[in-house]
């Protein structure tokens, strides 16, 4: 019962997220854009009231998730949100009032029934409850060095695809550190009650990586165009997420012949999410108010023909 509501609760996540990224994208693309880290991008963004919007539904897609994490292991929470991509298309087609095309919905059934075969045959077990300090620390430094240096690498780059590659990249890790230091804090807050939960550094650690994370994404989303930045962010997600969880919590995968399947889904999901990743799900977004922003211009000459 515990991993249905797993799966019921990320599933919930995956659309609230869709809907903030749809959001958010849309408000991103109103604002100026720079060549390099930009805080006041947010303070900005907070005038906007679609990107606030964004964020209530960002909000609740972080309740759902750590309730999806308090129920289930890591490597089969954040895998089911890969469903967010497609997802995200939906809800950007029924925005502009415009159909899906059946390669879209073929790429669409292409990720579902490839994440349901991989995590079928993988089965994710295991749930440790305390993860020591030993085991942390390594995984703390790793992930920070990784998106600094991705981070770096994408703003010292002209808006294109590899700098929104490099910078959903980035956005990705700190996404699966996140929900890893969260399901430590969720556990705290079941065991020992919510003043533990206040006096938890994994609780102030998933709320810093989180801002991180959220930062990194509203660049992304200017950097380029999707098809760059998405995949980096929905299989890096998936991926840093099974090895966190492998690593960190002492999760089980299947081996032995289940590989082979799991392998099989793991191609049908590398292949939906390119092909949904051409396809820009916001045709004609807002364009910037300021000189020099962005018009969407990147994504729309980057999208597949219909």
């Amino acid at each position: 019962m515990s991993l249905t509501l797993a799966v019921l609760f990320a599933v919930f996540a995956a659309g609230s997220n869709a809907l903030g990224t749809v959001l958010q994208r849309r408000a991103a693309l109103t604002v100026p854009q720079s060549r390099g880290f930009r805080p006041g991008l947010i303070v900005d963004l907070l005038r906007r009231p679609v990107w606030i919007g964004g964020i209530a539904a960002v909000i609740a897609a972080g309740a759902g998730q750590a309730l999806a994490l308090a129920s289930g292991p890591l490597a089969l929470v954040q895998p089911l949100f890969v469903l967010e991509l497609p997802l995200a298309l939906l809800i950007a087609s029924l925005f502009v009032r415009r159909r899906m095309p059946g390669a879209v919905w073929a790429a669409v059934a292409a990720v579902v029934v490839g994440l349901g075969l991989a995590l079928g045959a993988a089965a994710p077990e295991g749930n440790r409850v305390h993860v020591p300090l030993d085991r942390w620390a390594p995984a703390l430094v790793a992930c920070a060095v990784a998106v600094g240096a991705l981070a770096a690498a994408g703003l010292w780059r002209p808006p294109g695809r590899m700098r929104a590659a490099c910078l959903g990249a980035a956005t990705a890790i700190c996404y699966a550190l996140t929900a890893a230091l969260m399901k430590a804090a969720v556990y705290r807050l079941e065991d020992y009650g919510f003043v533990a939960f206040l006096t938890s550094w994994q609780t102030y650690g998933f709320a810093l990586t989180g801002m991180a994370a959220l930062t990194l994404l509203e660049h992304a989303l200017q950097g380029g165009p999707l098809i760059a930045s998405q995949p980096a962010l929905t299989l890096g997600d998936a991926t840093v997420s099974l090895l966190l969880g492998v690593l960190l919590y002492s999760e089980r995968v299947r081996g032995g012949g289940w590989v082979w399947a799991e392998a099989a889904g793991l191609a049908l999901i590398v292949a939906g999410v390119l092909a949904l990743s051409r396809r820009d799900p916001d045709p004609n977004p807002p364009s910037a108010g300021a000189p020099g922003g962005s018009s969407g211009g990147a994504d729309a000459a980057d999208a597949a023909p219909e």
